[in-house]
């Protein structure tokens, strides 16, 4: 009787177990579902507007650009499931897209970020720097990954506060404040590293089907296969495909909102160079990177085969919006 009865509460306590993990795998699952998705553009303008508002000041030059900077930032941090990417429990432990669309976002926020310091804010390279932009690029700059205090949320939130304080000094128009110079040479410097960026995704996207690495390039890796002629293939394992994919789509989704700004605080300086078309062009073809995406998953099928190859897709998208920045940069750096 009382093997019997302990072989009977032991199956009720591993029944009762089961369930649980039943329905903490369902509730897991349903969260995973819930936070992959990719926020929504927002307007940078009227973003810009309600910032300025609430300081009870107007929209300035760089006012838009520097809401633009924030937008981006809050919205990695505020999203549906919040940021995701130094999770240490389920479900963002599981979860790989998310972090790496969201480092793609913070990768272009650093940028806008360092040069909003180095370049927009300052007249000339002996100005001294802003005060809030000086503390705000560290902390920017801060890991990705860092749960432990100080963790990346915190450091990211008051590099926010420290913009936005930025932002408030930069709408009372003190001469002796808060600076953003809108000049030609400086947003050619700053497409100088937008172009960079897109360079690397595109051949990082263009190598999810393999490359020949031409004779003179430094190997990428020495465990990478070799064919019969004793040439280096570079390939993007299949377990890294939908990670490139993902970290381009963040980075073109944040650049799509910085170059909105700066279509609206460079006007003038894109129609005095004739380059207001070309930003436009741009700004297309990073809209057609952002479509949604209908498969459940990132198909790598051969260049010409029967299935997608979502990575080549994405990479002649980026490809042409690189081409288009390098238009453009060649157009500010004309007298």
């Amino acid at each position: 009787m009382k093997f019997s009865s302990f072989s009977g509460s032991s199956r009720l306590w591993l029944r009762g177990a089961g369930a649980l993990l039943a329905v903490y795998t369902v509730v897991v699952v349903a969260l995973m579902w819930w936070w992959s998705y990719e926020p929504a553009q927002f307007d940078v303008v009227q973003s810009a507007q309600q910032r300025a508002t609430s300081h009870h000041e107007l929209i300035v030059t760089g006012s838009v650009v520097t809401s633009s900077l924030m937008g981006c930032a809050e919205t990695l941090l505020d999203k549906r499931g919040g940021y995701i990417s130094n999770d240490k429990f389920p479900p963002g432990l599981f979860m790989d897209n998310v972090p790496n669309w969201e480092f793609g976002v913070l990768t272009a926020t650093r940028d806008l970020a360092r040069e909003l310091r180095n370049k927009f804010s300052r007249s000339q390279s002996q100005s001294e720097e802003d005060v809030d932009l000086k503390e705000a690029d560290p902390l920017f700059s801060s890991p990705n990954d860092r749960w432990l205090l100080p963790s990346s949320e915190g450091q990211y939130r008051k590099a926010i506060a420290h913009v936005d304080g930025y932002f408030a000094r930069l709408g009372k128009n003190d001469p002796n404040g808060a600076q953003f110079y809108a000049r030609a040479d400086s947003l050619a410097d700053y497409l100088d590293l937008v172009s960079t960026r897109l360079g690397s995704l595109s051949q990082r996207l263009s190598a999810s089907v393999g490359q020949l690495r031409l004779e003179g390039d430094a190997p990428v890796d020495a465990n990478a296969p070799v064919n019969a002629k004793g040439q280096q293939i570079v390939k993007t394992p299949w377990s890294q495909i939908d990670d490139v994919f993902y970290e381009s789509r963040g980075y073109t989704w944040a650049l799509l909102e910085q170059l909105k700004a700066v279509q609206v605080d460079f006007a003038p300086i894109l129609q005095r160079k004739n380059a207001t078309v070309s930003l436009q062009q741009i700004i297309r073809e990073l809209e057609e990177s952002q479509k949604p995406v209908r498969s459940p998953i990132i198909l790598n099928g051969s260049p010409f085969g029967f299935f997608a190859n979502h990575s080549l897709v994405m990479a002649n998208y980026v490809s042409r919006a690189n081409a288009a920045v390098i238009d453009l940069k060649s157009l500010l750096d004309r007298g």
